[in-house]
């Protein structure tokens, strides 16, 4: 039996998220046909993590178990040709059967890109997200410091998250702005379900002049997601990392981190 190891990207426009469904329509269901075929028989992927319906993945690691032997080339440029144009294999290989691309990760990188102009993008539709009014980057950066670190985030969960505590190590949290470009990166050992999208919103309201940036500090410390704004839309957010240890021998150490991509100038 051998471990294959996966690293993918794909646009989640075209999918109703990563988690298998009885439809079909999802990332984990069409790589798994994919793989199954190259594989010659019935295969089942773990992911590093679960994407919503139109969230993207800049970098998604998964693996498989398999009793037939392949080539790299095979699990990619053959895994390919059985894909949607939507997902794309960039690499593969085997690794040591106690590697699991979600228990084995130290942590987790998501980025959500958002286009501040009067008018929303058609080139970029269901890939970016968009905001209408002005936004002060200052404030959204005094905003933001309030999030690094250890803390309950209740007040950024959605009410059908199924983990086991709202507390979270938010090791990294930034905003930037290139023109009318926002773009927010957020690295955590774990996120829970709408973190990101809650943050965002959470963060756009103040940089519209709705909030100070103290209040973000308040909303963090109530604990309470009746309190906080609206759930922010998926079109513009993107796993854009996994860290693992760097054992596995995975590409670039075993933090596969994309880069700032888009029209972003950046």
């Amino acid at each position: 039996m051998a471990r294959i190891v996966l690293g993918l990207e794909y646009c989640g426009a075209a999918f109703e998220g990563w988690q298998t469904q009885r439809h079909g329509r999802t990332v984990q269901d069409c790589l798994t046909r994919a793989v199954s075929e190259i594989a010659g028989q019935s295969v089942q992927l773990q992911c590093a993590g679960r994407t919503d319906t139109g969230v993207h993945a800049a970098v998604q690691i998964a693996h498989f178990d398999t009793m037939v032997c392949r080539p790299a080339s095979a699990w990619v440029r053959g895994v390919n040709a059985h894909l949607p144009e939507g997902v794309a294999v960039n690499w593969a290989q085997e690794v040591a059967e106690d590697f699991h691309a979600r228990f084995s990760a130290l942590g987790r990188r998501y980025r959500y890109v958002l286009l501040n102009r009067p008018v929303r993008s058609a080139l970029l539709h269901g890939r970016v997200g968009w905001f209408h009014s002005p936004l002060d980057i200052a404030a959204m950066r005094a905003a933001v410091q309030y999030l690094h670190g250890e803390h309950d985030f209740s007040s950024f969960r959605a009410a059908q998250c199924q983990a086991n505590s709202p507390v979270r190590n938010l090791r990294e949290a930034c905003v930037i702005q290139s023109g009318p470009w926002f773009v927010f990166d957020f690295e955590a050992n774990a996120f829970l379900h709408h973190m990101i999208r809650n943050m965002v919103g959470a963060l756009v309201y103040v940089g519209k002049g709705a909030c100070s940036p103290e209040w973000l500090g308040e909303l963090l410390a109530m604990r309470n997601r009746r309190l906080a704004p609206p759930t922010f839309a998926p079109d513009g957010l993107y796993l854009a990392g996994v860290e693992y240890p760097d054992r596995w021998n995975l590409p670039d150490g075993g933090r596969i981190i994309a880069p700032l991509f888009l029209s972003t100038g950046l």
